[in-house]
């Protein structure tokens, strides 16, 4: 029998050209699919992640801010306190001593340093040193205390340290000696602390940021960036 003469014949070959034609197609589009090396498909950057401020939750039971015991620096009327739970002897007290210190620049009279005495029991000088602090308060006054501060913090602490600091300050060693024997402000120390923990502090520094208006408080725990302890003031400003 001719192919002529057989009636499937062109429908074979129309059912051929269509298949062909189907494959010619499918290799064509898999080969626009893949990127060549030379020209690889453009793709998204990923956003570079923004630092975010830790949590600042609100402190518990804080003493309010006194103008007439607390050793304060700065404006003592400023609506806000940033209030130090510290140690004399603790590294990451010393750390953030200078980060407070900005603080007080960066805010004028809006912002006010509150130092409240925190002894870790594991540090040999620091109950020493918080009552040499008040002993060296009461001989030359809130100014003297803070230079006492700054000293520890910058050069040590250690009992002969802190008779250098009292001769550098320009007090009496003799009344300075007197007054530590007589172990006058350990109980005011003790009870700092006591107040510290009952507003949350567990360690030091432990940071409270007040708002002595409204009262309203943000703990910022531990040796913390510049940026931490700022967004905590302008949320309570």
């Amino acid at each position: 029998m001719s192919n002529n003469s057989n009636p499937w014949f062109p429908i074979s070959l129309g059912l051929i050209g269509i298949v062909v034609g189907y494959g010619v197609a499918t290799m064509n589009s898999s080969t626009n699919a893949v990127p060549s090396a030379a020209n690889p498909s453009p793709t998204a950057n990923a956003p570079t992640p923004t630092p975010t401020p830790a949590p600042t939750p609100p402190a518990g039971d804080v003493i309010p801010v006194d103008t007439e015991t607390d050793h304060i620096r700065g404006n003592p009327s400023a609506k806000i306190s940033v209030i130090e739970y510290s140690d004399f002897e603790c590294p990451y007290c010393a750390r953030v001593h200078p980060t407070i210190k900005q603080i007080l620049e960066d805010y004028g009279d809006d912002v006010n340093w509150v130092f409240r005495h925190f002894p870790l029991s594991f540090h040999a000088n620091a109950q020493p040193g918080a009552e040499a602090s008040e002993c060296i308060t009461e001989l030359g006054g809130n100014n003297a205390f803070w230079q006492f501060a700054d000293l520890a913090y910058e050069q040590g602490v250690g009992s002969e340290k802190f008779r250098e600091y009292v001769r550098e300050i320009g007090l009496s060693e003799k009344a300075y000696q007197d007054c530590m024997e007589s172990g006058k402000y350990t109980q005011l120390v003790k009870g700092q602390m006591a107040g510290g923990a009952a507003a949350g502090v567990s360690g030091t520094p432990g940071n409270i940021i007040i708002n002595n208006e409204t009262e309203e408080t943000r703990l910022v725990s531990g040796a913390q960036p510049i940026e931490n302890f700022k967004s905590a003031i302008d949320a309570l400003m």
